[in-house]
């Protein structure tokens, strides 16, 4: 069944209405495919990249199951628990179930790091219908025994790739084997390595397989480049490109902290309104630097790969990687903060001695290489395009626990 409009998936009345809000009509390709097998209570290993939709795609069926299942929380539990592998992805999806869910009785909390526990204990004393949490909070809650988990019928893990990145895998593990064995389970990822197929395998139950391919995203919108520069030469070039006034909106990424904080000193003695974003900020800092950047108080945010995922912010005009990331899928990820919702954007890249195995391997990747901008790297014995024949894109301007038996759940009446 192809579902071309929101209203073909049997949503209540009550969520519609919240579409309608926002102007939502037509499903993207994940989320048409991915509704109505969460709808129907099956399993789902879902393969997409931020910016697909698949925030919508877990929270619209998770709300209407929700709805139309009945029942209440118990006292520090939680019906369903989404668990996430940052502090913004957490509050980017709590913004999502408030936008969705704002029609209806649902309660949802967040719990996550950064913050005093104080007001997420007090939350969940009476119990929450969704939860969403980083992991390491929420294992120190329950150990404090704030938050159980025995009740939770639903469980969702968000970017599953990148709590493996961040080292967040086993205390995923930790928690998925404190939750009831019969539950509906989906995982999501933008990349399937080995460690996460098997993660896979443990928590899933004979699960539907969803998979949005990389070339089907944003990745075709961007116009790639790379400058082939002396480390020394970084900064100084990075100055350079960000002084037009159509370089609106930038992200501009490092690989350390401490490198994002030396390029926005950088940057802010050259006058340029800029803040960083990384782990080390508080989690009032980091809040403080993307309601800047949103609002356009702050035209340049210098950001770790902690931003890489999970921050939706419209009209990005540049994505400039200052290092290039030591994973290529990161490369993926770190690009597609632009050309989101139909628009274009441009990528530019800075490339050193060191860092020439990365942008082989990105090039390997994305399957074309990225355009030469001024001169290639000393012994580069790759033949150069000629003038009218631009590489990387369109011509721009601009520079387990055991396996579990669970019964399918009753059909849903649209209300």
């Amino acid at each position: 069944m192809t579902v071309s409009d929101f209203s073909g998936f049997g949503f209540c009345r009550r969520i519609l209405r919240a579409l309608e809000d926002e102007r939502y009509h037509t499903p993207t390709p994940v989320q048409a495919r991915a509704i109505p097998y969460l709808l129907d209570g099956e399993d789902l290993l879902g393969l997409a990249q931020t910016g697909t939709g698949k925030t919508a795609a877990f929270t619209l069926p998770l709300i209407e199951n929700l709805i139309s299942h009945g029942g209440k929380p118990s006292p520090n539990a939680m019906r369903a628990l989404i668990l996430v592998p940052t502090r913004e992805l957490a509050l980017q999806v709590a913004d999502s179930i408030k936008t969705y869910g704002r029609h209806v009785r649902l309660r949802h909390t967040v719990i996550m790091g950064g913050v005093s526990q104080r007001a997420q204990v007090n939350a969940m004393r009476r119990g929450t219908d969704i939860l969403i949490a980083t992991t390491g909070r929420l294992l120190d809650l329950v150990n404090q025994g704030h938050v159980r988990l025995d009740t939770c019928e639903y469980l969702v893990l968000d970017e599953a790739d990148r709590m493996l990145d961040m080292g967040f895998i086993r205390d995923v593990r930790k928690i998925v084997a404190m939750l009831p064995r019969e539950r509906q389970t989906a995982l999501f990822s933008a990349t399937m390595p080995k460690e996460i197929g098997q993660l896979a395998s443990e928590v899933l139950d004979q699960p539907r397989r969803v998979e949005v391919a990389s070339k089907t995203v944003a990745v075709d919108r961007i116009d790639q480049c790379v400058h082939h520069l002396d480390t020394a030469q970084k900064r100084e070039r990075l100055v350079e490109l960000l002084a037009p006034e159509d370089v609106s909106r930038v992200i501009v990424f490092t690989r350390t902290k401490r490198g994002a904080d030396n390029v926005a000193k950088r940057l802010n003695r050259e006058g340029i309104n800029v803040d960083a974003i990384h782990g080390n900020k508080s989690q009032n800092a980091r809040q403080r630097a993307l309601q800047g950047f949103r609002s356009g108080s702050i035209r340049v945010l210098v950001a770790t790969d902690i931003a890489a995922r999970g921050i939706d912010v419209d009209g990005i005009s540049h994505v400039i990687n200052f290092e290039l990331p030591h994973e290529p899928e990161s490369y993926v990820h770190r690009i597609g903060r632009t050309a989101r919702a139909g628009a274009d954007g441009i990528a530019i890249s800075f490339c050193d001695a060191s860092e020439r195995s990365q942008l082989r391997a990105i090039e390997r990747l994305i399957k074309h290489p990225l355009r030469v901008v001024g001169d290639g790297p000393v012994g580069d014995e790759r033949p150069r395009p000629a003038n009218n024949q631009r590489r990387g894109g369109p011509k721009r301007h601009s520079p387990r626990p055991a396996k579990r038996r669970r019964t399918r759940r009753p059909g849903r009446q649209a209300a």
